[in-house]
Order: C-alpha cells, then structure tokens, then sequence
C-alpha cells in the first residue's frame, strides 16, 4: 500500500483509475532515455512533459525541471509513456535530497513525493485539487492544504501508526514496486511511527509470500503485527483463543476523548492524527444538531459515528452503513453505550435503496478512493438532507461526486484539505454541500 489503508469489505471495492492500472505488457519503447521538460503536475503523483508530441507521465520530477528520464511503459500505439526521472539537469528550487532512497526511482511506491519540500508538496495537492474541481465540476475554488499538527517538526516523516508489507520469496519484509508485483526488501520505514520502527520488522525472516500489518495505536496501548490474519509474536503466529487482535485507539474531538476498538489488520486512518483532524472538520460542519437523524455512509468502525451520536444527543438518530462485516463487528462495540445509533451491514446503494432510511437532515459519507458514484448520490439527494458532509482521499472521486449532487441541486460551499500523507500525492479533503433554498421541499405550514 502506497498511501492511505487499503478499505477492506468497503462497498464497491476501490477500483483504480484508468491511468493508474498496470500496462498489459512491456512496451516496445520501456527503458529508452530521453531527456524531458517538465511541465505542470497531475493527479497521481507525477508531472506532465512532451516528447515528440507524445504526452509523458513523468515520476520524481518537478514542474520547471529538466530531467533525464528513463521510460517505464512506452508502447507504441499507447496515447501516453510513462517515465521516471533518474537525473537532473536543471533542478527546481523546491527539490530536495531524498531522505528514503529506497522510495526513488525504480524503488518502492511509498513516497512518491519524498524529493518535494514539504510546502511545495501541499502546494503540489493544492493544485491538483482546485484543477480537479476545475475540470469535472466546473467550479474555481482556492485550495489551501493544512498541515497535521506535529507534521511541520516532523518534516514530513514519522507519522504512520499503520504499515502494510508483503514479504518475498526469502522471507524478506517489503513492498511493491509501483505497477508490478516485484517486493522490494525495506531495511527502514522512515514514514512510521517510532514504536514500529522499533519492532526489527527488517531484521527478520518472515513466512515467504505473507502480508503483515504492523499498528502503533494512537492512545497507549502495546504495538499489534499481524501475519495473514493472525497475531504475531517471537515465537510465531498466535493462535490462543483469546490472543489479541484487536487494538484501541483514542483521539479527543472537540474537547470530548472518544475510545474506538479496530481490529489489527481493519481499516482505520493511519496518521496519527488523522481521527482528530477528520472527525473535528466533520463535527464542525455538522453543528450541533439535538434531535436530528443523521445518515452516516461508509462508516467503517465508528470513527465519525461517535462524535455525530453526540452531536444529535439522545433525541436523535445517526444511521451508520458500512459494507465490511468486521468493520460492523467493530462499530457495535464500540457504539453500544449509544441506543442512538441503528447500525445497517451492507452495500451503501443497497441500504439506501431498501428503505432502511426515509429522511435525514445530514448525510456525512467517507467513501473509498473510487468516490461514491452516480446511482449513491441519487439515493443522498433522495433523502432531502439540508447538508452532505462528504470526507473525500481522492480529490477526481470528489469533484465528479460533487458535480454529480450540483444536479440534484446542492452546491458546494466549505472545502477543506488536509495533508494526512505526507512525502506522498494522497489528500484529504473535507467538504460542505448545501441544498438550495429553490430545491428545497415545502414547509409543513
């Protein structure tokens, strides 16, 4: 995994982007040099240059820059190549050594950003950002990339409480190359926590072909690997029936400290600050809100749910959806102290389609990277809801969503980014939509 958790059971599964699907072969073109200008960025973590009137991907580059590069997926009848920088004849003066050298050209996919100083990378994200919403919604907005607290100090590295690793056929912990199945063995993880990086997961030999997790939970309690499923010790895989699979995270949100359980391998945000810097945008753009029904789409464990059974006291409603059956198994535990809240396991369009809910004030949804798609947004414009609170990781996702629910009538208002991955192009972004008062229903007077 290069950059956000990968959202297992979430429902429609992640698919990738056209651009950003593996090439159906070598291309007759693939490890040619050619020297590129470099022009502006693009989603997806690289820069636009031209060669010979053929538009070229250009990874590890920065608009302004002259490079030599080396071409990754050229085939011929292909509308596009791509490349990897591998020298730099006129660097940009945001460029900066790279600290992970393994996260270079032809490395690991884990930081694709790493050669960009940190204000330059926000800078990078804030331009994807305004040009999508340009682009598939029709809208000019200014887009600032905030910062997580602790980031700036950090310069950008130690912030991962979640690593993913594959192991390769000696028993080596790595990841992927970008595009293919190649690992490549890590002697580091410079984007972890301290606690991780403390485990020796490099220093070891794993079960060859084995996928590890390896989680720092914010909150105190003891760092959790997981091995295909199971629990990790120095003595191998536990397989007690009360061995530990699960961990407690902590975050304080708008003054109050909220307790969730994950399991070990599930999906949960994975900077350390992420909880508290998502769910506050979303309690602010929500408002307290006693007595209302709140729908809460893609719901995962209850990291937003939580805070929005607060915010509707318990006079009100909050209807939390979620496609992964362990990630529902979750929530339960972890809303229980709440009557308020009516969990529903199941596909997003599914739920909304059964009439499980009728109406709602605020719909809040945080889909996987895919968005959520024509048919969901029709079913949220179906509910009437004054307000979508929409939590976007992948900002083309948003901004077709967001063009999608202008038709039904809801305009964009607040948009919030922030920069939960750094060294890498993934941005959060949180953003407000408000029914026009023209689409509004009749009053009951």
């Amino acid at each position: 995994m290069t950059g956000p958790q990968r959202r297992p059971g979430r429902t429609p599964r992640p698919r990738p982007s056209r651009a950003a699907r593996p090439p159906r072969g070598p291309g007759e073109h693939d490890g040619e040099h050619v020297v590129l200008e470099v022009g502006p960025v693009a989603h997806g973590g690289i820069c636009v240059a031209r060669h010979e009137g053929r538009v070229v991907f250009v990874s590890h580059s920065l608009p302004g820059e002259t490079v030599r590069a080396v071409v990754t997926d050229g085939r011929e009848g292909a509308t596009f190549w791509r490349a990897d920088a591998v020298e730099v004849l006129e660097a940009s003066p945001d460029r900066v050594p790279v600290t992970w050298e393994q996260a270079g050209p032809g490395g690991v996919g884990g930081a694709d950003l790493a050669h960009v100083a940190l204000p330059a990378q926000r800078r990078w994200k804030a331009a994807v950002v305004a040009e999508q919403l340009r682009r598939l919604a029709h809208l000019e907005r200014d887009v600032v990339v905030e910062p997580a607290p602790g980031d700036d100090d950090a310069g950008g590295w130690g912030w991962r409480t979640r690593v993913e690793l594959v192991v390769d056929g000696q028993g080596r912990a790595g990841m992927h190359r970008p595009r293919t199945h190649e690992v490549v063995p890590l002697t580091d993880m410079p984007l972890a926590v301290d606690e991780i990086r403390g485990l020796g997961l490099f220093e070891r030999r794993w079960p060859a072909g084995a996928r590890i997790t390896a989680v720092a939970p914010v909150g105190g309690d003891a760092p959790l690997v997981v091995v295909d499923g199971e629990p990790w010790t120095e003595k191998g895989a536990d397989r007690r029936p009360n061995a530990r699979t699960a961990v407690r995270e902590r975050a304080q949100v708008a003054g109050r400290t909220y307790t969730w359980r994950v399991a070990g391998d599930g999906f949960w945000q994975v900077h350390r600050a992420a909880p508290t810097v998502l769910a506050e945008a979303v309690v602010r753009a929500v408002g307290e809100r006693p007595g209302a029904t709140v729908v809460d789409l893609y719901s995962g464990a209850g990291l937003l749910t939580l805070p929005l059974a607060d915010l509707v006291g318990d006079a009100g409603r909050v209807v939390a959806v979620e496609g992964d059956e362990r990630a529902v198994k979750d929530a339960r535990r972890n809303v229980h102290e709440h009557p308020q809240v009516e969990l529903h396991h199941g596909p997003v369009a599914g739920v909304l389609a059964s009439g499980a809910v009728a109406r709602a004030d605020v719909v809040v949804l945080d889909p996987p990277r895919v968005g959520a798609g024509r048919d969901v947004v029709a079913a949220i414009a179906a509910l009437e809801p004054e307000r979508i609170v929409y939590v976007a990781c992948d900002p083309a996702a948003l901004a077709r969503d967001v063009a999608y629910l202008a038709g039904h009538g809801y305009a964009l208002g607040d948009l919030r980014a922030f920069d939960l991955f750094p060294m890498t192009h993934h941005v959060e972004c949180v953003a407000v939509l408000d029914r026009s008062p023209l689409d509004a229903p009749p009053s009951a007077g």
